[in-house]
């Protein structure tokens, strides 16, 4: 405990102490040096000229009260605000008695200019605003804020304004130009352009095309860019932890992600569009998945079948991936950290002619990293082109890929009793591994896209896409728990390989259109997908390894080989079509209507008994959602939605099972607050039927009436607080409950690894302005409550709290970040699979990471 405090403390003392260091070596100094601290900083944002300060020319802290108060500048005064048309655009005059340095960034499409140290004191009103100065421009607005801030809020008709920030002792100017829409707008139907800070106000997602998140009526969360840099992500479960009612299962030292949304698992091989990147299915993108080339994620919550066809009930994982930009941006970056971690990336974008109509994306890494549990260590490549071709001004061509390699040693997790119960020998050590060191787990795949946008006019647009991608899967030595001895320290174990080979075709189109009918406006969608995914399985099992000693481990005997092998393939086609209308009745009454059909066929073949079964199937998926605005900030809205996934098997009598099936029902109220802060609050009902369970009469068979049932409320908030100070947060209560059975012993119980209350909270706060501009610190608190180890609720696994942290600079293009993770190294476990495979989570850790743009 008191070296981990002292590593913190030193890392403070890496970033702030340079700063006292300076006087010793002011004496001497040529002080025509200061000169070359000046330097124009370009961005996006408005251009100003910064200077820059050495170390030694920071002011010291203040050591007396007299001092602080002579070092605390004073509230500068904005006395008058005046709006001038010019050939451009506007000018918006603000004068004052000093210079002022505005902090400027873009939410929607309102340009903000925050100014701190300044209080608007207008001689005969509180604030300014002034509607339609000039046709592109809807208003402009100055305020106060809290806290000593004044913010100027210019938001345009079509698109953000862009600014030019002058700034004298006794005025500032913003000399404002409207921005233009582009008309590739409205066929951005998935891939929607990559967002600033914590608040993101629409998605794609939901409806396939770009909507305001309160326009939508069913609860979907966005972990944007920001939060996933500010957090230092590098796997899915890192972003999802942000997300209410999704709770995960497997450790991060596992070779993919494993969780739960809404009570239901989703696991490996979810063939049926439980997870989907740039909206295309993605059935491994769980396990295959490197967050380097990932712009933001998007949870939809609940049934999706109505745009996504077969998926889980639970909700639906959108990857949204990084796109290229039209400006040259470079990005390098370095982490170093606990158990050999290490990782390089880079991300290159920009144009590759004059007129920019050729763009390209360069993401790629490189991981490796050990782990806290013996023997486990994992290596990852990941390598993401993207070009875009913008053929006219009307139809864009854009060809994405991606390679990713992983090599990591399989995680059985441990035994309960040790870990979570009590064992008469003890405790077991935390970073036991009951496997085999050789037990290799190689996993590579391929992803490739094209996808073609064409605007037919300013209200009908089409989109359609193809992708494939390729997975490879080797499981060498797998060695499994398979029993607990009766002196509670002798496990036996079983032994195995395993080869998959899968491969996905996927085709979509979507053409979207807008048309009123009288004072009724409607956004259309009409759209088809083609699927194919084939499937190739080996196995061995039956072998066995030696017992291992829990408290006295010896590895390295030699394994008994398998004895039973199974060699199949199957090959799984579907085809769907959908409509869906965004009704607008009033301004503050909307619909939204969808239904779509799906049919499906799979044929298995056994290689080894030279057999095969072919099964098909339809289905039809509805969803109607209503939204009210009694206020424009606010929505109210309920819907109702239907999902299914394919059942695969046959019954005794040797009938097909129909479809599993997902209903859903959800009410609830969403908020944007000043643009820059959004809360959601859902309640929902959602059934699973047509559950496989036992059959009681026929041994080995299956038949279809079970059921589980999951209700809940959820509470998020995400945006922007205060100038610098972010938030980040959820809160999930979820009863999900098994409700029909044949073994009447499991009905009433909790669906295991789902707890009852979870909460996440992250927050960071950033220096503004002043010598440690730049400077600032974050904290995450994420809690997770007692959740049940199995179906039949034999155990538990305990609650638990577990604290990260992070402190970070940026200064111009250089950034240093380091985190802190299970800050008060908390013992505690992420899920389990059974009574002897129960996961421990992480213990404390620390990342460094440097990173240069330019």
């Amino acid at each position: 405990m008191q070296l981990r405090w002292l590593i913190i403390v030193s890392c403070f003392s890496v970033l702030i102490a340079p700063s006292a260091w300076a006087d010793s070596v002011e004496e001497g100094k040529d002080t025509s040096r200061n000169l070359l601290t000046e330097r124009l900083r370009e961005s996006q944002h408005p251009q100003r000229i910064n200077e820059i300060p050495y170390l030694h020319d920071i002011a010291q802290p203040a050591k007396t009260v007299e001092q602080w108060l002579s070092q605390t500048p004073s509230v500068i005064e904005v006395t008058d605000v005046s709006v001038s048309v010019t050939d451009f655009g506007l000018d918006v005059i603000l004068d004052t008695s000093a210079e002022l340095t505005p902090v400027t960034s873009v939410i929607g499409n309102t340009l903000i200019a925050d100014i701190p140290n300044a209080v608007l004191a207008l001689p005969n009103a509180q604030d300014f605003q002034q509607i339609d100065p000039v046709a592109e421009i809807a208003s402009v607005s100055v305020t106060n804020l809290p806290n000593n801030y004044v913010r100027v809020a210019i938001t345009g008709v079509d698109a953000p304004p862009t600014a030019d920030v002058i700034a004298e002792t006794q005025s500032l100017v913003l000399s404002v130009t409207p921005g233009l829409a582009e008309a590739e707008e409205e066929i951005q139907i998935v891939v929607t352009g990559e967002q600033d800070g914590y608040f993101v106000p629409d998605a794609s997602t939901a409806t396939r095309t770009d909507t305001p998140l309160r326009d939508i009526p069913q609860s979907i969360q966005v972990v944007p860019q920001q939060v996933l840099r500010d957090q230092q992500a590098v796997r899915l479960e890192d972003a999802l932890q942000n997300v209410s009612g999704v709770t995960q299962i497997t450790p991060r030292s596992w070779p993919g992600s494993d969780f739960a949304i809404r009570g239901f698992r989703i696991d490996e091989f979810s063939f049926f569009g439980t997870t989907l990147r740039d909206g295309l299915q993605d059935p491994v993108g769980t396990y295959l998945l490197e967050l380097t080339s990932v712009d933001r994620v998007e949870v939809l919550k609940g049934p999706s079948s109505v745009l996504f066809g077969s998926a889980n009930p639970g909700g639906t994982i959108n990857i949204i991936t990084k796109q290229p930009l039209p400006d040259p941006f470079y990005e390098l970056s370095a982490t170093v950290g606990s158990y050999d971690f290490y990782r390089g990336a880079i991300d290159l974008t920009g144009p590759l002619n004059d007129s920019q109509t050729v763009l390209y994306r360069l993401n790629a890494s490189y991981r490796s990293a050990g782990s806290f549990i013996d023997f486990v260590e994992n290596q990852n490549i990941s390598i993401a082109p993207v070009l875009d071709w913008r053929i006219s001004d009307n139809t864009s061509l854009t060809f994405s890929g991606e390679y990713l390699s992983l090599n990591s040693v399989f995680t059985p997790g441990q035994p309960a009793v040790g870990t979570i119960l009590p064992n008469p020998n003890g405790a077991i050590a935390r970073n036991l591994y009951i496997g085999e060191p050789d037990s290799d787990f190689d996993q590579n795949g391929i992803r490739v896209r094209a996808e073609l946008e064409h605007q037919f006019s300013d209200n009908w647009s089409l989109r359609s896409a193809f992708g494939l991608r390729t997975y490879r899967e080797t499981r060498r030595d797998l060695v499994f728990p398979d029993s607990l001895s009766p002196d509670n320290r002798t496990l036996n174990r079983r032994y195995g390989v395993d080869f998959n080979e899968l491969d996905i075709y996927s085709f979509v189109t979507d053409i979207v259109g807008k048309f009123s009918t009288g004072s009724v406006e409607h956004q259309l969608l009409l759209g088809t997908t083609l699927a194919r995914i084939d499937f190739i399985r080996a196995e061995g099992s039956g072998g066995t390894a030696p017992p291992l000693d829990l408290f006295n481990p010896v590895y390295g005997q030699p394994l008994t080989p398998p004895v039973q092998f199974y060699d199949s393939t199957s090959v799984s086609d579907s085809l769907g079509v959908y409509i869906q209308d965004q009704v607008t009745i009033t301004d503050n009454l909307k619909l939204l209507l969808g239904l779509r059909f799906d049919a499906f066929e799979q044929t298995n073949r056994d290689l080894l008994e030279d057999s095969r079964t072919n099964q098909s199937g339809n289905a039809c998926s509805p969803r109607v959602g209503i939204v009210y605005q009694p206020v424009e900030p606010l929505s109210l809205y309920a819907s109702y939605s239907r999902s299914f996934t394919p059942t695969i098997g046959l019954a005794f009598d040797g009938s097909q099972f129909e479809p599993g099936r997902g209903t859903q029902y959800e009410i609830g109220v969403k908020a944007d607050l000043n643009d820059q802060l959004s809360a959601t609050l859902a309640l929902y009902d959602l059934t699973r039927s047509n559950v496989l369970t036992d059959d009681p009469v026929n041994p080995n068979f299956s038949i279809q009436t079970g059921e589980q049932r999951s209700r809940g409320v959820e509470l998020n908030l995400t945006g922007e607080v205060l100038p610098g100070w972010n938030i980040f947060a959820g809160y999930a209560y979820t009863d999900a409950t098994v409700t029909d059975d044949t073994d009447s012993s499991l009905v009433g119980n909790f669906l295991n690894n789902v707890p009852e209350n979870s909460f996440n909270l992250w927050t960071t706060y950033e220096i503004q302005a002043g010598a440690l501009q730049g400077f600032g610190v974050g904290v995450g608190l994420f809690f997770v409550g007692e959740r049940q180890g199995d179906l039949a609720n034999t155990f538990q696994l305990p609650s638990y709290l577990r604290t990260d942290a992070a402190i970070f600079y940026n200064r111009d293009q250089f950034q240093a970040q380091i985190n802190f993770k299970n800050l008060f190294d908390m013992d505690y476990f992420t899920g389990a699979f059974s009574n002897l495979r129960v996961f421990r989570g992480e213990p404390f850790t620390i990342q460094g990471t440097i990173s240069w743009q330019f």
